[in-house]
């Protein structure tokens, strides 16, 4: 199989989008050269990764609670995980030996647990699938950050693809997940993953914990009344069903103006900015006079520019919406 027909066959088993990152390239540039998730340190054999999406249907983020769209989260990755299992087995038969890492996992030598063996965001861009938002999400042309996306490890030879160059994400003089985010967690092409869980995780693992050191020091009457508490059932829930036990908090998907899916049925339902504040727009505005100033930026250092988009933000979106409409017109044009 060459990447043509692996390519092919992702997109005939439900694959949204796919593309091939060589291994070469992912262990050289690990995210975090301290921590570095890259594919030799899980196999020394493998030589390139295939990359696939799956997209997050947008209807769960016209919801008015967060328990839908992690409903969909738990199918979309349930559905990932068959289509590239498919693909795995298929290159093996082709005498290739490939397997898959999970999309969503965590390794707990990794920074106090909080990163996987891979990181699917960076397996995205450099298999040239979108680049960082200013929230560090993925950003894909197609559906902005609604999507998922994993990786399967082949020992397969595959032609790799390049990764984008302009910056998917409209950037500073956007920053409409740093308006929306309920726990201020944005930073600028960065994110505080402690600030991000308090929302994103209703019922995880720190909550859990948090919950079980409390109910130890309480008298016996007040713990059999908090055995009856929400949070129990959201931590069985969580545990069943994955439902409010890893994120999304979805407000920075559901608001972020990238994808013809935002287009067709998020935009006017998410055009107000309820968590907007005088202190975020004035965060926002430091962000951008540093980008213009050339000021040093950590999420833009050298290191990082490569996934962030190296060529910066060129009109990619502003782009894609005009080609939207014009299909839109002409939709309707032809059912007239």
């Amino acid at each position: 199989m060459d990447a043509a027909a692996v390519k092919n066959l992702a997109k005939e088993l439900g694959a949204d989008l796919v593309g091939i990152a060589g291994a070469d390239i992912l262990n050289a540039l690990p995210p975090d050269p301290k921590f570095p998730q890259t594919p030799e340190r899980i196999s020394p054999h493998v030589k390139s990764v295939v990359v696939i999406v799956k997209r997050i249907p947008v209807g769960a983020f016209r919801c008015k609670t967060t328990v839908p769209v992690q409903y969909m989260d738990m199918m979309v990755l349930r559905r990932m995980d068959r289509i590239a299992y498919r693909i795995a087995e298929a290159l093996e038969r082709d005498g290739h030996p490939s397997f898959v890492t999970a999309g969503q996992e965590t390794d707990w030598s990794y920074k106090k647990a909080s990163y996987g063996r891979l990181s699917t965001r960076h397996l995205g861009i450099e298999a040239g699938l979108g680049t960082f938002g200013l929230e560090v999400n993925i950003l894909t042309p197609e559906f902005g950050p609604r999507l998922y996306l994993t990786g399967i490890l082949t020992e397969a030879e595959l032609d790799a693809d390049a990764p984008m160059s302009e910056q998917v994400c409209i950037g500073e003089s956007c920053s409409r997940c740093l308006y929306s985010c309920p726990s201020d967690a944005v930073r600028h092409f960065g994110i505080d993953k402690r600030n991000c869980a308090t929302e994103a995780q209703e019922f995880g693992f720190h909550t859990i914990l948090r919950f079980w050191e409390e109910y130890a020091q309480k008298p016996a009457a007040e713990q059999k009344a908090l055995l009856a508490d929400r949070e129990i059932f959201g931590f069985w829930q969580g545990l069943l069903r994955v439902v409010g036990s890893f994120g999304d908090c979805p407000r920075c998907l559901a608001v972020c103006p990238v994808g013809n899916d935002y287009h067709a049925h998020l935009a006017k339902m998410q055009k107000v900015i309820p968590e907007m504040t005088p202190e975020k727009k004035t965060k926002a505005a430091g962000f951008k006079e540093a980008r213009k100033s050339g000021a040093e930026i950590a999420g833009l250092n050298e290191w990082n520019l490569r996934w962030v988009g190296p060529d910066g933000y060129q009109g990619i979106v502003a782009r894609q919406l005009q080609e939207f409409k014009k299909r839109q017109k002409e939709r309707a044009g032809e059912e007239d």
